[in-house]
C-alpha cells in the first residue's frame, strides 16, 4: 500500500517524483482562478477523508482545496467527531473508513495512531501531521527551495529554535535530498539522535551548534518555527521563551548566512518571538511561497498515493 507517512520512508526517486508533478501542476494553474479544475482531473470519482484530531489551518484548506482542484471530493472529520481509540479501535476505525473512502489524510498526536491507521486500512494512509513529524510541510519545502535557489543537494539548510516535529523531517529530507543541516539551539531540545544518526548514515553533514551566529554562517536556507504548542501550560510557554530567546531570527542574525539566503517558517508564526517582522517580510523572506505550496506539494502526494 503506498501510504505516505515519512519522507524517510520513501524512495528518493519517489520523492523527486512527487516534486516534479507538483512543479507541472502549479505551473498548469498560472493564471487560473483558485476554483477552477485541474485539466486532467485525476481524482474524479474519488473521496478523500480528511482527519484532524489536532486543529489546523494550512493543511485543511491545502489538502480540501487539493481534492477539489483534481476534481475528488472531501469529507472532514474532526476529533470530535471520531473520537479515535475512545471507543471503536483505530484499527476498527480503519477499516470502516476503508470502506467508503479511496484515501485517507490524519493529522493526529501519536505517531502510533497514525500507524495503527496505516496497518489496518485497506486504502492508502498520509501523514499531515504528527507529534513526531511532518513530512507534508518540508516536502513543501523542498519545492519552495528550489524554485528560488536549484537544486537543493549540497546546500546547508539551518534550523533555528526547537528540535520539534518539523525539525525532524527536515532531517529525514536532508538524507533523501543530499543536503547538509546545522541544528542551533538549547540541548534540552535537541532533535532526536535516532533523526540525527538517520541522516548522518545517509552521508550528509548534520552539526549540532549552540551558538546561533556560527551556525547560520554561510546557511543558504534559514528556518525557524513556532517555539510553543496551542496546547502547552503558560509555565511551559515561559520556560520555552527562557531557552529559545537568544535563538530568535532577526536581522542581525540573517546577515551572519550568506546574502542571499532564504528564510523560511512553516506558519503560523507569532512575529517578535522567533522571528522578527523585519525578517518575515524582508526580501529574502519566502513564507507565503512556502505556505502556497503545501497545496501543490500536497497533491502531488495524493496522486502518488493513489498512482493517478
Amino acid at each position: 500500500m503506498p501510504h505516505f507517512l515519512d519522507i524517510h520512508k520513501t524512495d528518493p526517486a519517489e520523492l523527486r517524483g512527487m516534486l516534479t508533478q507538483a512543479s507541472a501542476m502549479k505551473a498548469a494553474r498560472a493564471g487560473r482562478s483558485k476554483g477552477a479544475l485541474d485539466e486532467t482531473m485525476p481524482l474524479v470519482g474519488k473521496m478523500v477523508a480528511l482527519i484532524f484530531e489536532k486543529p489546523s489551518t494550512r493543511t485543511r484548506v491545502s489538502f480540501d482545496v487539493g481534492v477539489r482542484q483534481m476534481g475528488g471530493q472531501t469529507m472532514v472529520l474532526s476529533g470530535n467527531d471520531m473520537q479515535l481509540g475512545h471507543g471503536e479501535t483505530i484499527a476498527d476505525t480503519a477499516r470502516v473508513l476503508s470502506r467508503y473512502v479511496d484515501l485517507i489524510m490524519i493529522r493526529t498526536f501519536e505517531e502510533t495512531t497514525l500507524q495503527e491507521m496505516a496497518d489496518n486500512a485497506t486504502v492508502p494512509v498520509i501523514n499531515g501531521l504528527t507529534n513526531r513529524t511532518h513530512p507534508c510541510q518540508i516536502m513543501a519545502d523542498i519545492l519552495t527551495i528550489e524554485e528560488h535557489r536549484g537544486p537543493v543537494a549540497g546546500k546547508k539548510v539551518v534550523w533555528c529554535g526547537d528540535g520539534n516535529n518539523v525539525c525532524a523531517s527536515f532531517l529525514h529530507a536532508a538524507g533523501q535530498f543530499g543536503f547538509d543541516l546545522v541544528f542551533t539551539g538549547p540541548e534540552t531540545l535537541d532533535p532526536e539522535a535516532e533523526f540525527v544518526e538517520g541522516a548522518r548514515a545517509k552521508g550528509v553533514s548534520i552539526e549540532i551548534e549552540r551558538d546561533p551566529e556560527r551556525g547560520v554562517a554561510d546557511a543558504d536556507v534559514v528556518v525557524a518555527d513556532t517555539w510553543v504548542s496551542m496546547h502547552d501550560s503558560q509555565t511551559t510557554k515561559e520556560r520555552r521563551h527562557n531557552q529559545l530567546r537568544p535563538y530568535q531570527v532577526n536581522a542581525a542574525l540573517m546577515a551572519r548566512a550568506k546574502p542571499d539566503a532564504l528564510f523560511m517558517h512553516c506558519l503560523p508564526a507569532h512575529r517578535g518571538e522567533e522571528v522578527t517582522s523585519e525578517v518575515m517580510d524582508g526580501p529574502n523572506s519566502v513564507i507565503f511561497d512556502e505556505a502556497e505550496n503545501r497545496l501543490h506539494a500536497q497533491k502531488a502526494i495524493m496522486r502518488w498515493c493513489l498512482g493517478v
